[in-house]
């Protein structure tokens, strides 16, 4: 049940009363410390800057905030009018993310600006888990609308720190200095102070907006700032999305953390979730009739839960004329038959549900034909393919889609350089997306583990999984790594056997789906069968950028934990503190081992656990581990 508890002061300002030109929020644990500076030497508040901290360190020193807007050259010279203070304890129920309970307390100022020219409100929140801050511009006479040409948060640091730099969504990342970072720097963007204190600078709620991201600022020593990607126009009243700065003590605890995200979107509007599904799927790419019921047939035996229709099945996917209100197979791709009334009927005497890859090209010419014709099918979900990001216009065009998509009670998976923002929140059935460097790119271990405490703050990630490929052995670690990817890289719908077939006679190679394997009988694909892919609770038990993390998760009474390890071999204690006191569980153990005769050479080790075990991990070089932890049937 959802508790709110709402506490609310206004005090009335003056510009003469320059000691309130200084504000300070504190987060509601009292760790964190933020203050806003108004320039209290000056008659107007001027721009406003903010200082960080978190305990005794200083996380931002003074930095500035800039808006370039139509009305004004720069947001500057404004008077302080008033102040609006808030206290919101609440809490929400998450039934497609990472932990089901999540909290949502924080102290909020909101400053009321204006000249002569524009009204602006700055809002600002606290939160135990880090800070967010927000642009409101409310209705006023003389103009209706607002053009904001760019924006210049300006974050100063006090030393040049090593931070985690990509300059696309799934490119690989780069161990720099702030100074070193990339021109157009991905967010979430990971900071390391020092060896108590990471933050994460992010974006919440970006909806119909351009996206932000960083880059240097050679203007000040030690500092980096914002820019929108492209102008912003917009009808008033309006609110920009949060800039968001998360902290934690490392890059686990940020992981932790990352439901700050979530809070700062909208509940859900969809009021009966109960048709949205996460779960498992598999990748059908021979588009033939055969095929599919093949993939139909592997999914319901092994706890899967959809079947994807992959590019080639309405046309080239990269042809303007290309219909997707129509199976008209690519020949590139399959040579057919292809009957989709056959599959979805079969589909639906197993219970599973099939999704359709359509490239954005149809997708922005099409979605509301498409849409009544896919539920006439009994599609179940559309995973967007190449969607453009960055500017507002394309913003608001991929969040309106996936309105509309809720709308026909159809999930959505978006590809390929959109990262989230929490907005999944609002509309749950929007179960993922890639904005990943995933297995397609072929990463090895190590840039797996910087995925895992740098892309995956942002939210869920399509990773899609490989199993059974040459890539695995040749460049990517081990198959006991692959299969804590299941663990470590969170996705309510996760991809499973990428680039392999259910059935033997389908096997095939060619340039555009690279080797091709079939899905064998390995005892260690349980694990695969058994993992769930939303969570009632998350732990990050190591978290080291690069080198090797582990994390458990929980659903129901079970527990799944995974393990990767880059490039050095190492010993990791695997503490079982989290289990319930008292209890009596088994613990199956998959881990790599040249000695086992199998394709994927996985050992499976069973053993008696309770709260108070420790179990110790040793891992090989770019080796990984998983665990399924259950109680034992006494």
């Amino acid at each position: 049940m959802k508790k709110t508890f709402l506490f609310f002061t206004l005090i009335l300002l003056t510009t003469s009363c320059s000691e309130h030109k200084i504000q300070k929020l504190v987060s509601p644990g009292g760790n964190i410390i933020l203050t806003l500076l108004f320039n209290p030497d000056k008659k107007t508040a001027g721009s406003p800057s903010f200082s960080l901290m978190s305990g005794n360190k200083d996380i931002l020193l003074p930095s500035t905030i800039n808006l370039m807007t139509s009305k004004n050259a720069e947001v500057a010279d404004y008077d302080l009018i008033k102040v609006e203070r808030t206290t919101v304890k609440n809490s929400w129920t998450n039934n497609f993310g990472e932990r089901k309970d999540i909290p949502d307390n924080y102290n909020q100022v909101k400053i009321f600006l204006e000249n002569n020219d524009l009204k602006i409100n700055l809002i600002i929140r606290a939160y135990n888990e880090g800070v967010a801050f927000s642009y409101e511009f409310p209705q006023q006479d003389g103009t209706d609308s607002l053009t904001i040409y760019d924006e210049n948060v300006s974050y100063r640091f006090a030393s040049d720190y090593l931070s985690w730099s990509a300059p696309l969504a799934q490119a690989q990342y780069k161990h720099v200095p702030l100074s070193k970072i990339d021109k157009g720097c991905e967010r979430p963007l990971v900071i390391e102070i020092d060896e108590n204190n990471t933050i994460a600078l992010a974006e919440a709620k970006l909806v119909d907006y351009a996206r932000m991201k960083f880059e240097p600022d050679t203007t000040e020593r030690f500092s980096i700032r914002s820019r929108l990607d492209g102008i912003v126009r917009k009808k008033l009243p309006f609110q920009s999305p949060w800039r968001v700065v998360i902290i934690g003590k490392n890059a686990g605890d940020l992981l932790e953390k990352n439901y700050l995200l979530l809070n700062l979107n909208d509940p859900s509007a969809i009021e009966d979730v109960s048709w949205i599904k996460p779960g498992k799927a598999l990748r059908e790419v021979t588009l033939t009739t055969s095929g599919a019921k093949a993939a139909i047939d592997f999914t319901s035996s092994h706890n899967m839960q959809y079947v994807e229709f992959d590019a080639g099945w309405y046309g080239p996917e990269y042809n303007d004329a290309s219909d997707a209100r129509a199976v008209n197979l690519d020949p590139a791709r399959s040579k057919g038959p292809l009957d989709m009334e056959e599959v979805t009927s079969y589909a639906k005497s197993k219970n599973i549900g099939i999704l359709l890859y359509v490239n954005r090209r149809a997708l922005e010419k099409q979605l509301d034909e498409l849409l009544p014709i896919y539920q006439r099918w009994g599609i179940a979900g559309i995973k967007f393919g190449f969607v453009q990001v960055g500017s507002q216009e394309v913003t608001t065009w991929l969040h309106e889609a996936i309105r509309k998509v809720a709308s026909y009670k159809m999930v959505a998976d978006v590809h390929d350089e959109y990262r989230p923002t929490g907005y999944a929140r609002t509309y749950p059935n929007w179960l993922t997306q890639e904005g990943i460097r995933g297995d397609e790119e072929s990463p090895s271990n190590s840039h797996t583990l910087i995925t895992m405490f740098t892309r995956m703050i942002a939210g869920q990630g399509d990773n899609t999984i490989c199993y059974y490929n040459e890539r695995v052995d040749k460049k990517m670690g081990s198959h006991a790594s692959q299969l804590a990817k299941a663990v470590c890289i969170f996705s309510p719908l996760q991809f499973m056997y990428w680039y392999d077939k259910a059935s033997p006679s389908l096997e095939k190679k060619d340039g555009l789906w690279g080797t091709t394997n079939y899905i064998g009988n390995e005892p260690e694909l349980e694990f695969f069968d058994k993992v769930p892919t939303v969570w009632d609770d998350t732990k990050v038990l190591y978290s080291k950028i690069g080198e090797y993390g582990v994390i458990a998760r929980k659903k129901g009474s079970d527990w799944f934990i995974g393990g990767i390890n880059g490039e050095t071999a190492r010993e990791l204690d695997i503490n079982f503190s989290f289990l319930e006191p008292g209890k009596k569980y088994l613990a199956k153990i998959y881990s790599d081992d040249p000695a086992v005769q199998t394709r994927t050479h996985v050992r499976i080790d069973t053993l008696e656990i309770t709260s108070e075990s420790v179990y110790r991990a040793k891992l090989a070089a770019n080796n990984g581990i998983a665990l399924h932890v259950f109680l034992r049937a006494d």
